[in-house]
């Protein structure tokens, strides 16, 4: 939360108890998942310990579902993705594919900031591989996807115009 807020207008704070939409950090079901967007609701924000094999407390795996909350899709789910990767369908889980969804121009905006391999939001090459192969294949040699160190700048461009902050790197 702090490295979002330290390149952006957003700020987070503890949710009162009279508060009605919030999102709510839980450990309920396996899995590291976020509802995306905003919700005029109380918006489930899931991170699984590590213990249960999964890697949910990393911090840009923690960036990511917080982005997904914040209403950020997945990169590799853009409108013009297929002149960036090739999608593996044949390899991937068939209960994941879902994950790999293409949006229309009409359903998302990137903002005016070009694809981003090095997104917080990107999966990596074997996400939810069914047999050890790539799902994802760039087109572009020698660049590596799925990274959960940090958000890059792509990332942080697209936040500030999103939330229209005025702010180091809001383009």
């Amino acid at each position: 939360m702090d490295t979002i807020e330290s390149v952006s207008c957003i700020k987070f704070v503890e949710a009162g108890q009279m508060a009605k939409k919030y999102v709510n950090i839980v450990f309920e079901k396996p899995g590291c998942y976020a509802i995306l967007g905003y919700q005029a609701k109380p918006q489930r924000l899931n991170l699984t310990p590590a213990r249960v094999g999964f890697k949910c407390f990393r911090i840009g795996t923690i960036m990511h579902e917080l982005l997904h909350a914040l209403g950020f899709v997945h990169q590799q789910s853009a409108a013009d993705r297929d002149k960036y990767v090739k999608i593996l369908w044949k390899n991937i889980e068939p209960e994941r594919k879902h994950n790999f969804k293409k949006y229309k121009y009409s359903e998302v905006s990137d903002f005016n900031v070009k694809y981003d391999y090095g997104s917080v939001m990107h999966y990596p090459e074997k996400s939810f591989s069914k047999n050890g192969e790539p799902t994802i294949l760039p087109k572009e040699p020698n660049v590596t996807i799925g990274q959960r160190d940090r958000l890059s700048e792509g990332d942080i461009l697209k936040l500030n115009r999103l939330y229209k902050c005025k702010k180091k790197n809001s383009g």
